[in-house]
């Protein structure tokens, strides 16, 4: 089965590397040729627009940084869309809008083929070792036969429902990712200001019922000083932004949601929209004149575990 891939980005880049590592025919594309050279050195081949791919394989994926940027893909002149045809598989992997995918989806069984919204959770060191989780909305049929390159870029798959429900999930998770890294910013700074070493309060939280998966990576490189999960601020309001515009939809008023969202703005305002998510706590520290670091931690999150084939994750009291 020939597969395609558009965006060769900080997750769709190690994506990628997993399909060709795992033997897959493929042909990437992104705006940036450089950044594709280490994969037509490894074996994959180019596509000179985003019609020519989906015209030359099976499965098409997309994982772009915004629901804009994957519009402009798929309905360009010389887009996606244009060279799908029946039989083929459109994958968005992007985080992106229920609604926009939806509206995407309509375009694509259209013509005949079958759209999977498939967006991945647990950070770009995981996607790197293909033991990231992936979330796939769509009918079961496409699922099914979506599911063997699925397991080839994760390990935990997981069939969220109808096409739009895995993008729902997605920025859902994705909150709760945000409002842990908030939350462990200000623990991190309250412990230093009341004289705890932070070696020792890395391991209090990591064994308590404080832990969470954002404080045992993110809060490592935040120690460390180097602050780098490959995620920056500006993807952070996009994704709370999108989260808060799901609960808007469903007539809720959200509490933390909003103040999250001003939280990152005020961030982005201060360091710039391409700062390091975990930079946030500066806010805290340049608030009462501290550095929250401390020594053994590693300069990037690392997935330590050996890569694994996936599977599907099998959702309690559901019969498939």
């Amino acid at each position: 089965m020939k597969v395609g891939f558009i965006g060769l980005g900080n997750v769709g880049g190690k994506l990628a590397g997993s399909l060709l590592r795992n033997g897959v025919d493929l042909t990437v594309r992104d705006l940036d040729k450089s950044i594709a050279q280490p994969f037509l050195d490894g074996g994959a081949k180019w596509a000179d627009s985003p019609r020519e791919m989906a015209e030359n394989v099976d499965i098409l994926i997309t994982c772009l940084p915004s629901p804009a940027a994957s519009a402009a893909v798929m309905e360009a002149e010389d887009g996606a869309l244009a060279g799908l045809c029946e039989g083929k598989i459109w994958a968005e992997m992007s985080t992106t809008d229920k609604d926009e995918v939806i509206r995407l989806g309509d375009k694509v069984k259209a013509v005949g083929a079958e759209p999977v919204d498939c967006p991945v959770s647990g950070g770009c060191h995981r996607a790197a070792t293909g033991n990231i989780a992936i979330f796939a909305g769509c009918e079961r049929v496409a699922f099914e036969k979506m599911l063997p390159m699925l397991t080839k870029m994760g390990r935990r798959i997981l069939h969220t429902g109808p096409l739009g429900s895995a993008s729902v999930l997605k920025v859902v998770t994705n909150y709760l990712a945000t409002a842990n890294l908030l939350s462990v910013c200000e623990a991190l700074v309250t412990s230093k200001v009341a004289g705890m070493d932070m070696n020792t309060t890395y391991e209090a939280i990591r064994i308590s019922s404080g832990n969470s998966f954002v404080h045992e990576t993110e809060s490592q490189v935040i120690l460390n000083g180097s602050r780098d999960i490959s995620f920056t601020m500006d993807l952070v309001c996009k994704d709370i932004g999108l989260f808060n515009d799901v609960a808007e939809r469903g007539n809720l008023q959200l509490e933390l949601g909003p103040l999250f969202e001003k939280i990152f703005l005020d961030g982005q305002q201060r360091y710039g929209s391409r700062e390091l998510s975990p930079n946030i706590i500066r806010r805290l520290e340049e608030a009462i004149g501290v550095e929250v670091l401390a020594p053994g931690f590693p300069p990037e999150m690392l997935d330590d575990e050996p890569e694994e084939p996936g599977y599907e994750v099998k959702v309690k009291g559901r019969d498939c």
